[in-house]
């Protein structure tokens, strides 16, 4: 079964790709979406069925090389039965979505309709080469997943191959991802270098062994353990958009908006979250490098929701959305409240699909108008589509019963999770004060896309106004199936993934006994209300999907935060509401009054932090700069130069000289004979004589 879920994709692919002529374009796109759908129903089997034991699936053996001896093989855990149902789920229902939206694409002539086969072949490799990412047993096969979600997003971004942009910013995600994903393969490297393995089995019961290791690199000495999740976190860092390698996701916004519901929702940017999950047994033997992944993560949340508060472009918002999303998950891995992170990954799947593909209904009932000030009033024109995406803003602001944990929209469950777990475990320090103001930036921004788009009045062109209309059926299905997912998703998993200690560890396939004493006192020393410890894990590293230290307590001291820690994201949402009524509602013109009067912070905002401009002017231009020194002065002036120098003037030099020496007279080759017999004589007689 498993093996049926990982191949699927791959065959509709290739299927799609390569048999549309014989099956028809339209055949090619119900095989890919059959397929994808076989692959979805099988992974929700697997998710009800697995006992959430470690299992190894062998397909075939892969590459051996000295002491490196890989397989290709699936391993079966709760971490991977999690990914299997997200990446399925919503890569199956935005190629059913995909149907009506690339219907009749402005960006291809008439003619060209085989860019429909093109596209849900990409979309099936795309969804192929992430299962095979989450289903890996060993880092190569990871990292040739990794690669393989890297290409496929380039195919995918640029697949408006008329258009300079999206040509542009496929360039830029692949290259930026690049930077990450050397600072992976040195992960990989070091690993291999320490343990002669690249097994999970056989890095992960090496863990303890590696905290104990020192190892050099870049002329200094490193612990081994936080090195090598320090250069594992870089690779995730490119591939989940967080800061400093942040700056591809929002241009990634060029390719069709399907793409962009499946690659910031479920699957790429996940990758990386998945990555510090599954390496949690060597992560929970770094404090240092987590201590960066938790600082990291709440800078981009905070970051990125500060951007999405000025976005004009209805994708934009969503994208930044994204990426502060990102933020959590990672603060939430980081702090080393690893289910936390993978329910926030869970329930954020359903919502952010959500929302990219309620924009794309808007966007496509618009005639592909993507500026928000050019919307208004569309709740009429698109009821379904309106309701979608409330439901989805409901979901990603955290609206729920306060207090009671899981009572609400799937993000009000996880995200206070978040939060709470930040919190305990730095004390109410920096994290956990940049995720609740992110959260009070993300209702701001969220509301205020809900109320430029389908609240006021009619803006922009009056002609696209009255020709807007709601999406067809096989658009709002998928909108209607992730609207369940928003609203359920969270109270039906709270417990397993943010319950008692003992529920968790069981729910990720560990053993959880009795701790001791000295912890008991140690926790109670810190948290007076948490002291009633009754269990930690007892598994070893590697035996469960993920691994928690007996000492880390964080999942358990985070049921006890003070109330106003608990009520803190649901009071910053309100704020985030008001504000965002009273200055796109009540007073809509306050809004520009506020840029013009802020006209420094805004521009700053808008431009994104100068990022872009800061890397162009470090990387780029020098970049351009060498390129073109070596191409004028290398590659022109010394290499073309030479050899049209060489071949333009001394050879025809020679060739004039030798060309002088041709007579045509028997006398003047004669003598030229003479003269050098009679030299040869002479060197060979002093030569022999000096001998």
């Amino acid at each position: 079964m498993e093996t049926i879920i990982l191949f699927s994709p791959l065959l509709g692919a290739l299927i799609a790709g390569f048999g549309w002529r014989f099956i028809t374009i339209k055949g090619a796109q119900i095989v890919a979406t059959g397929f994808l759908f076989l692959a979805c129903l099988l992974s929700w089997v697997v998710f009800f069925t697995h006992s959430s034991e470690t299992e190894t699936i062998n397909i075939l053996r892969w590459i051996e090389s000295g002491t490196l001896s890989t397989e290709w093989a699936i391993r079966l855990d709760r971490l991977t039965s999690i990914m299997l149902i997200v990446v399925t789920t919503v890569s199956a229902l935005v190629h059913l979505y995909s149907f009506g939206y690339m219907a009749h694409d402005e960006h291809f002539r008439e003619g060209e309709e085989s860019y429909k086969a093109r596209f849900f072949a990409y979309l099936s490799f795309f969804t192929f080469a992430m299962l095979m990412l989450v289903t890996s047993d060993n880092l190569v096969q990871m990292f040739f997943g990794w690669e393989g979600v890297g290409v496929a997003s380039y195919l995918l971004i640029g697949f408006y191959y008329r258009k300079p942009s999206a040509g542009a910013a496929a360039i830029k995600a692949f290259v930026v991802n690049r930077v990450g994903d050397f600072g992976f393969a040195l992960g990989i490297f070091a690993i291999y270098f320490l343990t002669d393995s690249v097994r999970f089995d056989d890095v992960f019961a090496s863990a303890a062994q590696l905290a104990d290791t020192q190892i050099t690199f870049l002329w200094t000495s490193w612990n081994a353990a936080e090195l090598i999740a320090f250069l594992l976190f870089v690779g995730a860092m490119g591939k989940s958009a967080q800061l400093i390698l942040h700056t591809w996701l929002p241009d990634a916004m060029e390719g069709p908006t399907p793409v962009s519901a499946l690659i910031h929702a479920a699957t790429m940017v996940t990758a990386g979250v998945f990555l510090v999950c599954r390496m949690s047994p060597i992560m929970e033997f770094a404090p240092n490098a987590m201590a960066f992944v938790t600082f990291l993560g709440a800078t981009t949340a905070f970051f990125a929701a500060t951007v999405g508060l000025v976005q004009n472009d209805i994708k934009r918002v969503i994208a930044y959305s994204t990426c502060s999303q990102l933020g959590y998950m990672f603060v939430a891995a980081g702090v080393g409240v690893y289910s936390v992170a993978m329910f926030h990954l869970f329930t954020h799947a359903f919502f952010k699909a959500m929302l990219f593909l309620g924009a794309g209904s808007v966007i496509h009932g618009m005639h592909h108008e993507q500026d928000m000030r050019n919307y208004g009033g569309l709740r009429k024109k698109m009821p379904l589509t309106f309701w979608a995406m409330m439901i989805g803003t409901l979901a990603i602001t955290g609206v729920g019963i306060p207090l009671t944990g899981w009572i609400g929209f799937a993000g009000f469950a996880s995200k206070d999770a978040v939060i709470e777990s930040a919190f305990a475990a730095t004390a109410g320090g920096y994290a956990f004060w940049m995720l609740v103001i992110a959260a009070l930036f993300t209702s701001f921004y969220s509301w205020r896309l809900m109320f430029l788009t389908f609240y006021g009045k009619p803006r922009g062109d009056k002609h696209t106004h009255e020709h807007a209309h709601e999406s067809p059926k096989v658009m709002l299905i998928p909108l209607g199936v992730l609207a369940l997912g928003a609203i359920f998703a969270g109270a039906i998993w709270y417990s397993s993934f943010f319950g008692k200690t003992n529920e968790v560890v069981k729910f990720f396939g560990g053993k959880y006994g009795e701790p001791t004493e000295a912890l008991i006192e140690d926790v109670a020393e810190r948290s007076p209300k948490a002291s009633k410890l009754h269990y930690v894990m007892e598994s070893a590293p590697g035996e469960a999907a993920i691994y928690i230290a007996p000492e880390n307590t964080i999942l358990h001291e985070a049921h006890y935060v003070p109330t106003w820690v608990k009520l803190s994201p649901f009071i910053a949402m309100l704020i985030g509401l008001g504000m965002s009524y009273w200055f796109y509602i009540v007073n809509p013109s306050l809004p520009k009054r506020l840029a013009e009067n802020q006209r420094p912070l805004y521009l700053f905002l808008l431009n994104k932090w100068y990022f872009d401009e800061i890397y162009d002017f470090i990387f780029v231009r020098p970049a351009v700069f060498l390129g073109r020194f070596l191409w004028k002065n290398g590659d022109g002036a010394v290499i073309d130069g030479s050899i049209n120098g060489v071949s333009m003037g001394i050879i025809p030099f020679f060739t004039r000289l030798a060309g002088r020496m041709q007579s045509g007279y028997i006398f003047t080759y004669a003598f030229g004979m003479v003269i050098g017999i009679a030299v040869l004589i002479t060197w060979m007689t002093m030569s022999g004589g000096a001998n």
